[in-house]
């Protein structure tokens, strides 16, 4: 990935921002291109979002006319924030914050990535130690549970709808916390200090020699690049190209997408509203038992 340098600076009263600019030679490389901010919200740490995310950063550089620099939000909401006040230009967001920058500031997905299978979906998964007892949901009554951020729809909106689905509610847990980063939840699941945690399934793989999977939700719509309504079309078009030609059939890629991380190396395809209407559907489900801390400011 090169070396980096890494600059924190005050975005509001109250956020901070971490930037992660390539080393000098590299921007000098890049010298007389426009820069494209790329905000991505902070689903991991911030090293594993650098490894997550540099790569595509580093190959739109190469395959566009822009020089694209990768800005990490502290918060989901800090980075829907910075998209539509155009703090940044494109942003990787999920399938929560994407419905919330859509009713902000009529954002738009432009592409997703496929999974192995070459589909443009994922899943939510509850996981347990390896060695735990629980072999179904409903057993987590009355134990204690990690979600991701508020703003996940992964860890945290889609297992609070599959644990109504069990038969309980979030009262029927002996306690339950919101952790910033899925492998926060991984971890504290890990160490015993709670008995299961909801995560993204690409997560929970890393961590298999561990933990066990107690449960899969049905198909969520994968991660999707957005952007404004009025977001340079040059830029958009650019952009949708170099991801969407990515073919990781193609022997002159391979050696460029082995150093990719699962979730993006097997390719991107258009992505639309409508793609993320399964999301919608989801929050819909969840009653009063999450009120709006689940989802708050997205009015379906």
């Amino acid at each position: 990935l090169g070396q980096f340098q890494w600059a924190c600076k005050a975005e509001g009263e109250k956020h901070q921002r971490f930037t992660a600019d390539l080393h000098e030679s590299s921007k000098k490389a890049q010298a007389g291109k426009p820069v494209v901010h790329f905000g991505v919200i902070s689903r991991y740490n911030p090293r594993m979002m650098l490894e997550e995310y540099q790569p595509i950063m580093d190959y739109l550089s190469e395959n566009t006319s822009y020089h694209f620099a990768l800005v990490l939000g502290k918060t989901y909401e800090d980075e829907v924030q910075s998209l539509c006040e155009g703090k940044v230009q494109i942003a990787s967001l999920g399938g929560m914050t994407y419905l919330q920058a859509h009713k902000k500031c009529a954002a738009v997905p432009i592409v997703q990535p496929l999974n192995k299978n070459r589909e443009p979906f994922y899943r939510s998964v509850i996981v347990v130690r390896k060695d735990s007892p629980f072999q179904k949901l409903s057993d987590l009554r009355g134990h204690s549970f990690a979600f991701a951020a508020i703003h996940s729809t992964s860890g945290n909106i889609a297992p609070r709808y599959y644990l109504l689905q069990a038969g309980f509610s979030l009262e029927d847990l002996s306690h339950h916390q919101n952790f910033r980063h899925h492998d926060s939840v991984v971890k504290a699941v890990l160490s015993g200090q709670f008995d299961a945690g909801a995560v993204k399934d690409i997560v929970a793989v890393r961590y298999l020699e561990g933990l066990r999977i107690l449960h899969r939700s049905e198909r969520i719509p994968s991660v999707p690049f957005v952007v404004r309504p009025d977001c340079d079309s040059d830029l958009v078009n650019s952009v949708k190209s170099a991801l969407l030609k990515i073919n990781p059939d193609d022997a002159h890629q391979a050696s460029l997408l082995a150093e990719w991380s699962e979730e993006f190396r097997y390719g991107f395809v258009p992505a639309s509203d409508v793609d993320y209407e399964v999301v919608r559907r989801l929050i819909r489900k969840i009653p009063e038992q999450c009120d709006t801390a689940c989802h708050p400011g997205v009015t379906l």
